[in-house]
């Protein structure tokens, strides 16, 4: 896995959360974090704050893994 194929990720799905990527690529939060973070400051994500809950009410969740990632429809993120 390399940053290409978390960036394409992203744009097809448009919004994802850390959950959905580790499931996707099988890798652990942190690793996907610093990852992440590029693509954040390369403008080309931006990284949503999530609540303490995801409004189902199940409790479930980490929330320490309830993190968002949406692409950004910007003329620079056209990679």
């Amino acid at each position: 896995m390399i940053l290409s194929d978390i960036r394409q990720y992203i744009k097809t799905q448009r919004s994802v959360t850390l959950r959905d990527l580790m499931n996707h690529f099988g890798v652990e939060a942190d690793a996907l974090r610093g990852m992440l973070s590029l693509l954040v400051s390369k403008g080309k994500i931006d990284k949503k704050s999530a609540t303490s809950d995801c409004g189902t009410g199940c409790c479930k969740c980490d929330i320490t893994l309830v993190e968002i990632y949406e692409w950004r429809d910007t003329e620079n993120s056209s990679q």
